[in-house]
């Protein structure tokens, strides 16, 4: 059961990540940094990829920052000055995060699955019930900028499982 379970979470995690990467191929340029809700485009897709990193870490303290991170506080988040959000620095970042989950699911026992998540503020939570959450982030902000794109007439396609490399 539990390979199954690693499976069916892989897979739909993959899907998700599938679908941000297709929204962030197909943003026209001149649109990456247009305002969705409260951040632009390209934030938004660096937000979504910076908190799949973070929860694919055991904790806080164990959470390793990027190159392009600024220090470990509330506008972590926010790169540094001299990476800017760009169309390149999300696909590569997508990518590194893709074999994270990759490699953090297959690694998981019934045992890890089952103990708390490592987030103070996501104490109710177990380490497998955060990687649900993790991946329902993803898709609550795959969502978002899909539908921008459709307000623009950029079709995105919804993927039922697995990743599919395939740029528009």
């Amino acid at each position: 059961m539990l390979e199954y379970v690693k499976t069916i979470v892989t897979g739909q995690f993959e899907a998700a990540l599938s679908m941000l990467n297709e929204c962030i191929q197909s943003c026209p340029p001149d649109r990456w940094e247009n305002r969705i809700a409260n951040m632009e485009f390209g934030h938004v897709a660096y937000h979504t990829l910076c908190y799949v990193d973070l929860y694919l870490s055991p904790d806080n303290d164990s959470f390793q920052l990027r190159e392009f991170h600024n220090e470990f506080n509330d506008n972590w988040f926010k790169p540094k000055a001299d990476h800017p959000i760009t169309q390149d620095l999300v696909s590569d970042y997508l990518q590194v995060c893709l074999q994270k989950m990759r490699e953090t699911i297959a690694a998981e026992s019934e045992a890890s699955l089952k103990q708390p998540a490592g987030f103070d503020w996501l104490a109710q939570l177990t380490w497998g019930e955060l990687h649900i959450y993790n991946l329902r982030h993803v898709q609550h902000h795959a969502g978002q900028l899909s539908a921008y794109l459709r307000r623009i007439n950029v079709d995105t396609k919804w993927k039922s499982t697995g990743w599919s490399p395939q740029n528009p």
